[in-house]
């Protein structure tokens, strides 16, 4: 990966994560380079989390749990694998891994776009609250439970109890789908919801890397939302 003019070099077996971290956090109020590369983060946890500022960061290698969690407006790049949470709790801006995420990516996450170019294992999109995940391999079992809204657009196949609880979040899987969870069933795909998927798409740069009309759109059955007795043993 080649430099860019102005970016600034962190070394994590030469400086602290703390330190990293810290420098990331003063950009807020502090505007300073726009970016930034990290080499040798071997795994860490909760690199480039909490960021607050319109850089760029890319991240030489494999991370560990929460990586760029609650990140607002920047744009932080994995160079590698990703450990549980990735993007957790996200507001704004773009997370893209080049490699696998493992659990719960992009849970409870409010905004922005979350990309990931290989697998997403367990309980992707969990209870997300307005991010768009575009995941191009295969997501595990219980992906999307009790997803408020947003969108996951899978290119690959699901796993079990996709969906389970599910609220207003918006499923669109190319792939086979292992089993749905409790109240979440397959939806017609009307022009409309083409287009909406073609929108997702194109916004993560992979518009006419598929046909929209390959997928299979998953939602709401909404008999979840008011408790009735006979739908007891589904909650």
């Amino acid at each position: 990966m080649n430099m860019v003019e102005n970016e600034v070099s962190f070394d994590l077996r030469k400086n602290t994560l703390r330190e990293l971290n810290q420098t990331l956090h003063d950009l807020n109020r502090n505007p300073g380079a726009k970016y930034w590369r990290v080499r040798n983060p071997d795994g860490a946890h909760a690199i480039a989390a909490g960021i607050k500022a319109p850089i760029t960061v890319n991240v030489e290698g494999h991370v560990g749990y929460y990586c760029a969690g609650m990140n607002q407006l920047a744009t932080v790049i994995v160079h590698g694998n990703a450990g549980v949470g990735i993007a957790e709790n996200m507001m704004s801006g773009v997370v893209h891994v080049k490699g696998d995420a493992s659990q719960a990516a992009g849970a409870t996450a409010h905004g922005g776009t979350l990309i990931v170019n290989g697998n997403a294992s367990a309980r992707c999109g969990i209870s997300m609250k307005g991010v768009d995940i575009l995941v191009k391999g295969n997501i595990g079992h219980m992906s999307a439970f009790m997803g408020q809204s947003g969108s996951l657009v899978v290119l690959g196949n699901a796993g079990e109890a996709l969906g389970d609880s599910i609220y207003e979040a918006r499923l669109f899987i190319r792939g086979s789908v292992a089993s749905l969870g409790a109240d979440c069933i397959e939806k017609t795909m009307a022009d409309k919801n083409k287009a909406y998927l073609a929108e997702k798409l194109k916004a993560a740069g992979m518009a006419g890397e598929v046909d929209v009309a390959e997928f299979k759109r998953y939602g709401s059955a909404r008999q979840l939302y008011n408790f009735h007795v006979d739908n007891a043993g589904a909650y």
